[in-house]
């Protein structure tokens, strides 16, 4: 049996704050539409993962999904439905979970009680009970409702593909909060499984905050270090920090020689245990020939987000008599946030001289270490 699983994010509310919907915004370090693509893609059952995004929302999709297998996204329409029936139109026959972009973690235990309830009905839903004290009214409670038998419906919800597709030709043209309602409202059997509450939507910023501490609390922090040099050669200028300085002589090297962005990227090699640079970018491999060092860097801090990590500080002390970093400092800062994608606040960019002594203190070349602090998942 083919199982997809079909994410609907085509939301654009931000009623959470920020400027962009809720489904691009990060939740430690990550991208709520990523974890809920993770989650879903790491089930063994599941055959393949397809998103469906707003019209418009392409670049931020593609940021948010780089380096996931999820084929071409599919555009979805102004309604719930609309964006449902998209989907279903981009994949085949089988079994189909439908799951909301905005409840990015779901349990494996979940998917599989949803699997196994569809041997005997039309759909299955993931389901928690009502535990608080329900009534009806405006301004005053005019009528407590009895809670017994009351569910709170969840997604992702699984159905055999045909039946929702009719479904959904038969009852679902006007609007809809979920695909449950459209396949009851078409004579369907929905069976009721037990649900979770890591499925719970984010709705609002408390939502939020309990989100980023669950996260938070599943990470430990690891540290890395990393030391680089190079020896002047030729004529200037040089580049050091992702940024070209003035000087009458250049860096020896096979790339540009660019000392504090390599001591970076091998510290965060590190701190991810990813080995170091030489085994990423080996000096005999002529592509790299000098090849700008930002890419290095990029590929060392996409490799700790791919892992699910957060980059939190980087420190570098540059070690040098010549040229003077002070002017420079703060474009250097400013590039290699750029590069990382991270706030200049996290980033450090010092100095110092060895008071004349050794290679950089006879002016031989420059050294630099660095330090990464970066949260893994445990």
């Amino acid at each position: 049996m083919t199982v997809t699983a079909l994410i609907v994010a085509a939301g654009s509310g931000t009623r959470m704050g920020g400027d962009v919907p809720k489904q691009y915004a990060t939740i430690a370090g990550k991208s709520v539409l990523a974890h809920a693509v993770d989650a879903l893609a790491s089930h063994p059952r599941i055959s393949s993962v397809r998103v469906v995004i707003g019209s418009g929302q392409q670049e931020m999709a593609a940021t948010a999904l780089a380096g996931r297998d999820v084929g071409d996204v599919v555009i979805g329409g102004a309604q719930r439905a609309d964006s449902v029936r998209a989907g279903l139109a981009a994949i085949g026959d089988g079994v189909v979970l439908v799951h909301d972009a905005a409840r990015p973690f779901c349990p494996h235990d979940v998917i599989d009680r949803l699997l196994e309830a569809l041997d005997g009905a039309d759909g299955a839903v993931p389901a928690l009970p009502v535990a608080d004290t329900l009534a009806k009214g405006l301004a005053t409670a005019d009528q407590l409702v009895d809670r017994d038998r009351l569910w709170r419906i969840q997604t992702p919800q699984a159905f055999h593909v045909e039946d929702l597709r009719y479904a959904i030709d038969e009852a679902g043209r006007g609007h809809t909060t979920d695909e449950s309602s459209v396949m009851i409202a078409a004579g369907l059997k929905v069976a009721l499984v037990e649900g979770s509450a890591s499925l719970d939507k984010l709705t609002t910023p408390e939502d939020w905050r309990r989100a980023e501490a669950l996260q938070e609390s599943k990470m430990i922090s690891r540290t890395g270090l990393g030391f680089d040099v190079h020896a002047f050669e030729g004529t200037g200028p040089l580049m050091m920090g992702g940024i070209e300085i003035p000087h009458e002589r250049g860096l020896a090297g096979h790339s540009d020689a660019d000392v504090v962005l390599h001591s970076i990227t091998d510290a965060l090699l590190g701190a991810a245990g990813k080995g170091d640079i030489g085994q990423h970018f080996p000096p005999s491999d002529p592509q790299w020939k000098g090849a700008a060092s930002d890419i290095f860097l990029a590929h060392a801090a996409n490799l700790v987000r791919d892992d699910g990590g957060i980059i939190d500080f980087v420190d570098c002390t540059v070690i040098c008599e010549a040229p003077k970093v002070g002017p420079y400092r703060q474009a250097m800062q400013s590039r290699v946030a750029q590069i990382l994608k991270l706030p200049s606040s996290a980033v450090s960019i010092k100095a110092t001289t060895t008071e004349q002594m050794g290679f950089t203190g006879r002016r031989e070349g420059i050294a630099a270490q660095a330090v990464a602090t970066i949260r893994v998942p445990r």
